[in-house]
């Protein structure tokens, strides 16, 4: 790749923040499902895996970056589309919920087909505009990062993500870095398990610090239990029984979407170990980058995740991404590779070599890798 960068009054055109609205094209997909029914129920997955992959392809790579000190105040025609995403995402949600409760020409197969397309939008497009948003400063777009969390009944990401994920990314503590040869079937069960436990953990050691109990009030557990409650409740409501089932299956469904990712982004990466359960600081070549246009467009930028390590504070505009010298690069965008991480062998063929390329890359003096690749590195406590 041939990195440039863009001049500032381009990035802040709002032209330039267009491509990223692309996420609205969702919705009318998914009522297309619902009124029409049949087949027309897998036009979401179809448009968001098979389409997105081709545009990948004919799009090519976005090798230019924003200067990352350029003025924020300049950005808001893309603040914009993740703002008011949680009250689309809301109005869609529940509007069909009510909607199936009320028609007669889905069958069961149809509704469950259609819920786990709603899930495909929820975990695609919600939990990615949420994580941008609660990485955010203003108390606005963390209010609604967790909103869009608890319509998937994940809220404890925001705690697990900002406070174990970014400290302990690609070391033995960071229950979201895949491991060497660890398959998705694999890690899925893990993450699941690991990843509340640790979210309350340090929450709890937070609070700790500052000598108050586990359940005080200011410990955010409670809020996502009522957010949490809230939407449930909703969904009983809206669709009785029915509606509580349909809710469930698209929240399964977009948490599946969220660690599938989260597989793909550090799978088989990690941080040098100094001794003592100390860690190397964290740096570019400890994410997977990936720069295709289409996909970046229509995931915020989340691709250019190398980035989003070494800076989290940067908004998506201003993520950069960098060549091979720098940090390790996907060969296809998220799209084409979260599905073949849903088949290990094909995985494995792919990625292993690329693993084994970045230890040569970054640690050739490393000549054991058997504790890095099992996590069973000494971690500090």
């Amino acid at each position: 790749m041939s990195i440039t960068t863009m001049p500032d009054e381009q990035v802040r055109a709002p032209w330039a923040a267009l491509p990223f609205w692309i996420s609205l094209t969702m919705v009318p997909m998914v009522w297309l499902g619902a009124v029409l029914g049949g087949w027309w129920v897998a036009a979401v997955p179809i448009y968001g895996w098979g389409l997105y992959s081709a545009l990948d392809l004919l799009a090519g790579l976005e090798e230019r970056n924003a200067d990352p000190l350029m003025e924020r105040r300049g950005l808001g025609w893309y603040r914009a589309i993740t703002l008011i995403w949680a009250p689309v995402q809301f109005a869609t949600l529940f509007g069909l919920i009510w909607y199936v409760d009320h028609s007669t020409h889905l069958s069961t197969l149809e509704m469950w087909g259609l819920f786990f397309g709603m899930g495909v939008v929820t975990g695609t497009i919600g939990i990615n505009y949420a994580h941008e948003l609660v990485h955010q400063r203003p108390r606005l777009d963390r209010w609604l990062g967790d909103i869009l969390l608890a319509m998937v009944l994940y809220s404890h990401f925001r705690s697990e993500h900002l406070l174990v994920h970014h400290r302990h990314v690609a070391t033995p503590r960071d229950p979201a870095t895949a491991r060497y040869n660890e398959g998705f079937h694999r890690f899925l069960p893990r993450v699941l398990r690991s990843s509340i436990v640790s979210a309350w953990q340090a929450e709890v050691a937070m609070l700790a610090r500052k000598g108050v109990s586990a359940f005080h009030r200011s410990n955010p557990f409670w809020r996502y239990a009522a957010l949490q409650v809230g939407m449930l409740l909703l969904a009983v409501a809206l669709g009785g029984w029915t509606g509580l089932v349909l809710f469930a299956v698209q929240a399964v469904t977009a948490i599946w979407q969220l660690e599938l990712v989260n597989y793909i982004e550090h799978y088989g990466l990690t941080r040098r170990h100094l001794g003592d359960g100390r860690y190397e600081p964290v740096r570019p070549h400890h994410s997977w980058n990936s720069a295709h246009k289409a996909s970046n467009w229509l995931l915020i930028n989340l691709q250019r995740h190398s980035d989003h390590h070494f800076k989290p504070d940067r908004p998506f505009p201003l993520l950069q991404t960098y060549d091979a010298s720098e940090a390790p690069q996907l060969p296809a965008g998220y799209p084409v590779m979260t599905a073949a991480a849903m088949v290990p062998p094909i995985w494995r063929r792919v990625m292993n070599p690329r693993v084994r390329a970045w230890r040569r890359q970054h640690y050739p003096d490393i000549a054991d890798w058997s504790a890095y690749k099992t996590a069973s590195n000494p971690v500090a406590r």
